[in-house]
């Protein structure tokens, strides 16, 4: 492709206002050498330009996902309004993460795709993240406010709604105050292959459909990693007044919940939407599931431990609390109630009663928007009783571990 053919192409794509002015110069020997740098971690932004307006950028951290890395980068291909450019880090990978998200990267048809290769990152997923902003940064001359609208950050085992760019840009769109919108995520079904792992990816498709029912509010607790649609004016604010977005630390086990406690405290507004829809992969066995939830866990105890008590932490703080005492009492109370009713009836005991009553009909009815099974299955009591014992043992555990135990570095 010529320098006049490029340029030419380069101001259309201005006029139209996309801003895709990373064009990969597809047979192009300069853009050859850009992608080798690009897979060697040296990375140049020539190529970009810095004149153009981004309406969204997605930044795509993605770390031995060889598996998923290809469906989630089709779903930002397949999106209703599809993104100005992608940013892929392939972060300490040893699998074929890189290969395949070259191969999206060349494709034709895809949206504007660059390809970052970060192999010695000590810090996580933050690091990935950082990484790629650092990019995009240096590519529309150092300042993310008046070059970038909007900052996608996924995860690349997770699909996205096609509808979902559209309608998060709605949303962000309609107060200026927000600086962020999260996604509802929901489980990937049909990947059991026996009745013990039905259960479980059951029980964890349940558990996100009902967190999705209630995180459409103002001021969630979390922006979802798996999706979090941002303004770029704040997340540029949290350069400013700290130098980077994603805390960078070894130890920071939740890069999403500490950057929307970080939002919060430096004045903008977080919400979710139930219509932001991201498909996102389950635990497959209870160790993995008990290991995920742990570093969640975990994480979000020691951050609400490194800020202590404040007006953006006492409703974690206490729902953490609360958390911990309803499984005590469904665990310890409840469940004798229960033995003892069976042994000598509910005649003796009508409140009792009217608490089984209570018990049935009330988590069914938080499940119904997701048919009859899961109404079925929180019903019977006995398969939700289960997954909350497993609950309270991760909960317990991380709170030990935050007070006993260091993260471990991690490359």
């Amino acid at each position: 492709m010529s320098g006049t053919v490029a340029r030419r192409e380069r101001a259309d794509a201005s006029r139209r206002g996309r801003g895709a002015a990373l064009r990969r110069g597809r047979g192009d020997a300069a853009a050859r050498a850009s992608r080798s740098r690009h897979r060697r971690g040296r990375v140049s932004p020539e190529g970009v330009d810095s004149a153009a307006l981004y309406e969204t950028v997605v930044l795509v951290p993605a770390r031995n996902e060889e598996v998923g890395v290809f469906t989630s980068l089709r779903s930002l291909a397949g999106q209703s309004r599809t993104p100005d450019l992608i940013i892929v880090v392939v972060n300490n990978s040893t699998d074929r993460t890189l290969d395949f998200a070259q191969q999206f990267a060349d494709d034709e048809n895809t949206p504007p795709t660059v390809v970052l290769n970060l192999d010695n990152n000590p810090h996580k997923k933050a690091g990935a993240l950082n990484h790629g902003l650092r990019w995009l940064r240096e590519a529309v001359g150092g300042r993310l406010t008046n070059q970038v609208k909007h900052v996608l950050v996924m995860d690349a085992d997770t699909e996205l709604h096609p509808k979902f760019i559209e309608r998060a840009r709605n949303v962000i769109a309609s107060d200026p105050e927000l600086g962020g919108v999260s996604a509802a995520c929901l489980g990937r079904t049909d990947l059991w292959r026996n009745p013990w792992q039905r259960y479980l990816l059951g029980m964890q498709i349940i558990e996100y459909g009902r967190a999705a029912n209630t995180r459409f509010r103002r001021d969630v607790h979390t922006m979802s990693g798996a999706g979090s649609f941002y303004r770029a004016e704040a997340l540029q604010g949290l350069l400013d007044w700290r130098g980077e977005v994603f805390w960078e630390d070894h130890s920071n086990l939740v890069e999403d919940y500490e950057t929307t406690l970080a939002l919060k405290e430096s004045g903008w507004k977080v919400t979710a939407n139930q219509l932001c829809i991201a498909y996102t992969d389950l635990m497959p066995t209870l160790r993995e599931l008990i290991q995920q939830r742990e570093r969640w866990s975990r994480g979000t105890v020691d951050a609400l431990r490194a800020r202590g008590w404040t007006k953006f932490t006492w409703h974690s703080i206490s729902t953490l609390i609360l958390g911990l005492l309803g499984a005590a009492y469904i665990l310890g109370w409840g469940t004798t109630q229960l033995v003892a009713a069976a042994k000598h009836g509910f005649s003796t005991q009508p409140i009792l009663l009217l608490l089984f009553a209570f018990w049935i009909v009330y988590p069914a009815l938080r499940v119904r928007n997701m048919g009859w099974k899961a109404m079925l299955v929180e019903a019977l009591l006995l398969p939700e009783l289960v997954f909350t014992l497993v609950r309270t043992y991760w909960l317990v555990s991380s709170i030990i571990k935050s007070y006993v135990t260091r993260v471990s570095a991690w490359k």
